[in-house]
């Protein structure tokens, strides 16, 4: 299995791609939000992972960064559809407040042509917390994240025997998601800023972690591999080695940085 990074950055940035993700297994794909627009076909198309392959989005919330791509990837999918491209059914997961937020724009925005096969293939499907699905032939778990802004769920999926991947969506980890996360294989943890800058950029203001706190709860966790995405873009060029430097005085397990587009064997 191996995880896509399409986007590392959190809503206001210009340098790099909002926060989404694929995890692949074995030319199956799991698709993780869309982030803002419909850059999000080119970051595919970027990866060689074609539009026609993703029967499977996940969208864990309905602020604008993490949901308005998805509805460009149902455009390219039901377009796709009509002219015999796309095999198959497509499958949107969410909560209920995302899935009505996706079905209300999909029938809006998108021609009838195309949104009339919305529930005849294209499945907008309502999960709950702990609602469990078989996705790209992984246990895939949802659940409640607790957040403080709006309604989100992050999601855990097997990846080989009892070793598990979590995301807990773009907010600082909250203990009744401690079953699910505790002694993950891997974590993924969005961090804001720099502790040392978080005078600039104000991540609790913004209900968000800085690098400090996000190795220190994967270190409370028992997390062996953190990967730290939804971040400020103002350090971007140097990112990678200023959140290196200041997460592994905090987390003695393997720390990514992953910059758009990279790529990490899981």
């Amino acid at each position: 299995m191996r995880l896509t990074m399409l986007g590392t950055g959190s809503a206001s940035v210009t340098d790099c791609y909002n926060t989404c993700f694929v995890i692949e297994d074995n030319g199956k794909y799991f698709m993780v939000d869309g982030g803002g627009g419909n850059l999000v076909v080119s970051q595919l198309k970027k990866s060689n992972i074609s539009v026609n392959d993703i029967h499977h989005i996940f969208v864990t919330h309905k602020h604008l960064d993490h949901i308005v791509g998805v509805i460009w990837m149902i455009r390219f999918i039901l377009q796709n559809m009509n002219t015999s491209s796309y095999e198959g059914d497509a499958y949107i997961y969410g909560h209920d407040e995302v899935i009505s937020v996706i079905n209300s724009l999909s029938l809006t925005l998108i021609r009838p042509k195309e949104s009339d096969l919305i529930g005849k293939r294209l499945h907008l499907v309502t999960v709950e917390d702990n609602s469990v699905f078989n996705i790209i032939n992984h246990e895939v778990t949802f659940f409640d994240i607790n957040s403080t802004k709006t309604k989100q769920f992050g999601f855990k999926i097997n990846i080989d025997d009892d070793k598990y991947l979590c995301c807990l969506g773009d907010e600082p980890f909250k203990e009744p998601a401690r079953k699910h996360v505790m002694n993950s294989e891997w974590l993924l943890h969005e961090a804001f800023c720099l502790d040392s800058q978080a005078d600039i950029f104000n991540p609790y203001e913004k209900h968000h972690s800085t690098v400090k706190n996000a190795c220190e709860t994967a270190a409370y966790l028992g997390i062996k591999n953190l990967v730290l995405y939804h971040t400020e873009d103002k350090n971007y060029s140097n990112r990678k080695k200023l959140y290196s430097e200041e997460g592994k005085k905090y987390f003695d397990g393997n720390l990514y940085i992953p910059d758009d587009l990279e790529v990490i064997e899981l």
